[in-house]
């Protein structure tokens, strides 16, 4: 599963980790994060996150 990049703070949602912060368990991937999932980071939506480059 590909990692996601905050582009405000840099924070990488890692899927084989999850989020323990909210509860989202490991194995998540970035697509099946609910809709109002912010970064655990600086709070913005998922809207702010990019794939991580290769």
């Amino acid at each position: 599963m590909k990692k996601y990049v905050c582009t405000v703070c840099s924070y990488v949602y890692d899927p084989a980790v999850g989020d323990s912060s909210v509860d989202i368990a490991p194995d998540t991937a970035f697509e099946d994060l609910p809709d109002d999932w912010v970064c655990p980071d600086c709070g913005v939506g998922k809207e702010m996150f990019e794939p991580e480059e290769d």
